[in-house]
């Protein structure tokens, strides 16, 4: 009842601009940080227990949980800015804060991302393989695609250009907003199921 009546005051909120509307909307939205507040604190313990449960069983690579759990204290203690401005926003500007995120995280997550396009190149590589009809219609887009970047076509460019933009403004963006709207009907199904107390998973239920 609790999900389903602010589900609909949602709803209503959103379809009657006034300044009562407004006003809850905001007041809403300021209850769903103090909940995502609480919830990253349960993420939190959440990693920490995995984590210690990891080192103490001496699963494989359990070394990685004590650099995790090291990390995250470091991170939290540097964050607060040895405690001297713990409620306020000053500790994201320690230096030691701000190395660990530019040297330490960034390198990272600029790892993961190459590693990503490699997989990407492979899943191409698969996918491109003219063993049908289909697989060879899209390795030639793709094909067309890519050589519009080739300086040297020179005239022939053009026409690989005007393609190019005919490719992804018609059956590229065609297949992309079916796939929205697809994701959109998905979405408002999904949200009515919660509504109604059909999809109760979120309760830990089936």
């Amino acid at each position: 009842m609790l999900v389903f009546t602010l589900a609909l005051v949602m709803i209503i909120q959103y379809f009657v601009p006034n300044d009562l509307s407004l006003d809850t909307n905001e007041f809403l939205l300021k209850w769903i940080i103090i909940i995502g507040v609480f919830a990253m604190a349960l993420g939190i313990w959440s990693l920490i227990r995995v984590s210690y449960e990891k080192i103490k069983r001496r699963v494989p690579g359990w070394q990685y949980p004590i650099a995790t759990l090291l990390g995250l204290a470091a991170m939290i203690i540097f964050g607060f800015d040895y405690g001297r401005h713990f409620s306020t926003a000053e500790g994201l500007n320690n230096p030691m804060f701000l190395k660990f995120f530019l040297y330490i995280i960034i390198p990272i997550q600029s790892t993961m991302f190459a590693l990503l396009a490699f997989y990407i190149a492979s899943a191409a590589y698969r996918a491109f393989r003219a063993r049908s009809a289909l697989a060879t219609l899209l390795l030639l887009a793709a094909l067309i695609v890519m050589l519009r970047f080739n300086p040297y076509l020179g005239i022939f460019g053009q026409y690989l250009e005007r393609t190019t933009s005919w490719l992804l403004n018609v059956p590229n963006l065609a297949a992309k907003r079916a796939i929205i709207i697809g994701i959109g009907l998905g979405s408002v199904a999904t949200a009515l199921k919660v509504m109604l107390g059909i999809e109760r998973a979120y309760m830990g239920k089936d």
